[in-house]
């Protein structure tokens, strides 16, 4: 049980790790208590978690006795275990938790796996054991395209393919598609020796925007590689914050130094760890993931 995977629902984590056995994923109870009392406080969630189970066995539940454990990181930085539950066990846990959030939370919990982000994603949790990491060109616009093709084949029909079409985000209108290759052309032959050239290089991709969508998760993938062939370090995405990037990003176009010191920071000499790798994919779709609303 060596795979960790991290979802977020209303911008709190919620941990959880592969079951090799019984192939499935198991997910941390604390944290699903913590998102559904709205609380960030680790003792207070177990405490109530303690008070959650001892209710449900007096009510005739065997929700409390179906938990296993697993040695989670505790926010004291020690590995302490904690109670995970299966996709079933969840769903039952929130319908019997007295919270507002928990129908939310339970249409949130059985549809973000079936989404075309939730296929992708397990395609790129892949991409550590895959040997297709190892062939894919570093730098180029074909080792993107062989990236996005790799991440969204099977889910978008233009999965690998340049844009014809021009597209636009929140006002923003990325490179004009008569031009596309033109600018592709020029961002492929950008030196990527330095930290700040490789940046540079990351933002003028990102302003080319060369597919219809999957840009910023194909793109994030593209840039940690360019920096572990050349510098040796890869960027620690869960060390970057979703609203400074985000902010930070819309930024680089006309100044490209707040992406820079915010990327920086992050970096780490850890390339080949598993953990590291699954994490940056986790709040690389993070950053991606509009808020969850019902009518």
């Amino acid at each position: 049980m060596n795979k960790i995977s991290i979802r977020f629902f209303d911008d709190r984590e919620v941990r959880t790790v592969w079951d090799d056995d019984n192939s499935k994923w198991l997910f941390s109870v604390l944290d699903i208590v913590g998102v559904l009392r709205d609380e960030s406080d680790y003792q207070k969630n177990r405490n109530y978690w303690k008070y959650l189970k001892a209710k449900l066995k007096r009510d005739g539940s065997h929700l409390g006795s179906v938990t296993t454990q697993f040695k989670f990181t505790a926010p004291d930085g020690k590995k302490r275990l904690a109670n995970v539950l299966d996709n079933d066990g969840i769903i039952e846990l929130a319908k019997n938790f007295p919270s507002k959030k928990a129908n939310r939370f339970i249409e949130w919990f059985t549809y973000s796996d079936e989404t075309i982000d939730g296929k992708s994603k397990s395609k790129a949790y892949a991409l550590f054991d895959s040997s297709l990491l190892d062939t894919i060109e570093v730098g180029t616009v074909k080792g993107l395209q062989q990236i996005h093709g790799y991440l969204f084949g099977g889910l978008y029909d233009f999965a690998g393919q340049i844009r014809t079409l021009n597209i636009a985000k929140g006002g923003f209108q990325f490179a004009m598609a008569q031009f596309l290759s033109e600018s592709l052309n020029g961002i492929e032959k950008m030196p990527e020796s330095t930290f700040d050239e490789i940046t540079d290089k990351y933002v003028e991709m990102n302003v080319a925007h060369p597919f219809m969508e999957g840009n910023g998760r194909s793109t994030r993938i593209w840039l940690d590689l360019i920096l572990k062939t050349n510098l040796k370090l890869c960027v620690d995405w869960s060390q970057v914050n979703k609203k400074e990037y985000l902010a930070a990003m819309e930024k680089s176009v006309s100044d490209s130094k707040p992406l820079k010191v915010l990327l920086q920071a992050a970096l780490t000499d850890k390339i080949n760890d598993r953990e590291v790798f699954m994490k940056g994919i986790d709040y690389s779709y993070y950053y991606e993931q509009e808020d969850f609303i019902t009518e």
